[in-house]
C-alpha cells in the first residue's frame, strides 16, 4: 500500500501552503484584506495537518522528498512587489492550493477503497477548506488583475 506517500505529500503541501499564506501576508500587508484573510487561510491549513496526524500514525507517512521533484511543489520563498507582484505571488499560491486539492481527492479515493470513514471525514472536512481557499484566490487574482496589468506603476 502506497498511502503513506500522498499522505506525506499532503502534510507537507498543507506546511507549505500555510507558510506562502503567510508570506503573502507579510509581503503584502498594505492590502488589509490579504493580510488578514491569508492568516486566516494559513491556520486553516495547520488545522488540515492535526487533521491528517492520526491518520499517518494509523497508515504511516512518506517524506515527499524521497518523490521525484515534479510531485511536490515549492513555496513562496519572498513576496514580488507592486500590483503584479501580488498578483504573480497569488497565482503561485494557487498553483500550490490546486496541487494541495487534487492530493486530497487522491486520498479521497484510496479511503473509498478502504472503507476507512475516519480518512473519509477528514478529506471531506479539508477539501472543502482547500476549494474555498482555491475560490478566494481566484476571486482576488480577478480583482488585482485589471489594476496590476493595465494601470503604469
Amino acid at each position: 500500500m502506497n498511502l503513506h506517500l500522498y499522505l506525506g505529500l499532503l502534510h507537507k503541501g498543507e506546511q507549505t501552503l500555510a507558510e506562502s499564506f503567510r508570506q503573502v501576508s507579510e509581503g503584502h500587508g498594505a492590502e488589509p484584506d490579504i493580510h488578514f484573510l491569508c492568516q486566516t487561510l494559513a491556520k486553516q491549513c495547520d488545522h488540515h495537518e492535526d487533521v491528517l496526524r492520526p491518520l499517518a500514525e494509523r497508515y504511516g507517512e512518506d517524506s515527499p522528498d524521497n518523490e521525484p521533484e515534479r510531485l511536490h511543489a515549492d513555496g513562496l520563498s519572498k513576496t514580488r512587489s507592486g500590483p503584479v507582484g501580488l498578483l504573480r505571488d497569488l497565482q503561485d499560491v494557487y498553483v500550490l492550493a490546486s496541487l494541495v486539492d487534487m492530493t486530497w481527492t487522491v486520498v479521497a479515493q484510496a479511503g473509498s477503497a478502504l472503507r476507512d470513514e475516519e480518512l473519509l471525514a477528514a478529506v471531506e472536512s479539508c477539501q472543502k477548506e482547500t476549494q474555498t481557499q482555491l475560490a478566494w484566490l481566484k476571486t482576488r487574482m480577478k480583482q488585482a488583475a485589471p489594476q496590476a496589468l493595465l494601470v503604469a506603476e
